[in-house]
């Protein structure tokens, strides 16, 4: 009798313990373009064989579980307001852990789920609020990177939308105060004099130099020519095509018409910017055309050094705020 017990409790042990053996779980996130969580996204579960499918919601991270989903050939459908529906298939073995890598979802381009009537200028309205809490290190707007090689183009009033909040951010204020303390020390633009009076004036003029060539970068020429003044990352193929597309970018632009062409609005806002800032400044410091010419050209190449940052190093530290 007691053997007999014996056999059925390590049957049941070895039953129990091979169940667990079994047991499988599949996790992973859901983010968007820029690499931000999405939250909410609604994730159903379909294993082959089952009737039965499981689904859930990503939490504030993005992120997903199934626990003990069963094993097999599977299907999980992503679903979020605002992007495109997703599906990705695999095979879960007996006992397996598995995290997908993450997920990404598009924008919607045709956003058929919440209004099939929408037009070009709702898209790229809905697209540029996603653009608006892009900030490098959740501090400094990187509002004029695009993630999404199909975006849709900006008008007018658009360009300046993101323009103005480029420029009265906090952080332009304080930028703007650290160039005038720097010019104060060095007593350049000696026109201005020096104490709180001459800070103030290089205050102001740092501020609307900087004003002046957004304006004049992102909204004037850019509407004139009919061009986009974003920046378009390309983040795939070989570095040496990666750098080779960002320095490129300092003549070669995307039209309203989501075509590349010469990029008449940057080059001749590069030259332009500096002579009319020039009267911003005392008329004893004012650069000779000469100059002004000379820095321009410099200008070109700090451009060109710009957006290799933003091709290879800005994505990895811009950070969305909610």
């Amino acid at each position: 009798m007691k053997s007999l017990l014996v056999a059925a409790l390590t049957f049941i042990c070895l039953c129990t313990s091979e169940g667990l053996a079994q047991t499988a779980a599949l996790s992973g996130t859901v983010v968007d373009t820029a690499g931000a969580s999405i939250a909410n996204t609604r994730v159903v579960l379909s294993m082959e064989g089952r009737t039965a499918s499981p689904e859930t919601l990503t939490d504030s991270s993005g992120a997903f579980l199934f626990a003990d989903p069963g094993v097999g050939p599977y299907r999980l459908a992503f679903t979020a307001k605002g992007f495109a529906t997703k599906t990705v298939t695999g095979e879960l073995s007996a006992g397996q852990t598995l995290q997908l890598s993450p997920t990404t979802l598009a924008i919607d381009a045709l956003a058929t789920e919440v209004n099939v009537t929408q037009t070009q200028v709702e898209l790229a309205q809905a697209q540029i609020a996603v653009q608006e809490r892009q900030r490098l290190l959740g501090v400094i707007p990187n509002f004029f990177a695009s993630y999404d090689p199909d975006a849709a183009p900006l008008t007018t009033k658009q360009k300046l939308e993101l323009t103005a909040k480029s420029w009265v951010d906090p952080s332009s204020f304080v930028i703007g105060g650290i160039i005038a303390g720097v010019w104060q020390a060095q007593n350049t633009h000696k026109g201005f004099g020096q104490g709180a009076q001459g800070y103030a004036k290089r205050y102001g003029a740092s501020f609307a130099d900087y004003g002046t060539m957004l304006l004049l970068e992102k909204v004037v020429t850019p509407s004139i020519f009919k061009q986009d003044p974003r920046y378009f990352h390309k983040g795939s193929g070989s570095k040496g095509s990666r750098a080779l597309y960002a320095v490129s970018r300092t003549f070669v632009c995307r039209g309203d018409n989501k075509k590349d062409q010469f990029c008449y609005s940057s080059l001749i806002n590069r030259f332009g910017t500096g002579f009319v800032t020039n009267y911003y400044y005392p008329a004893a410091d004012r650069d000779k055309s000469s100059v002004i010419l000379r820095n321009s050209a410099i200008g070109i190449g700090g451009e060109a050094l710009g957006y290799l940052f933003q091709e290879f190093v800005a994505k990895k530290i811009t950070r969305k705020r909610r």
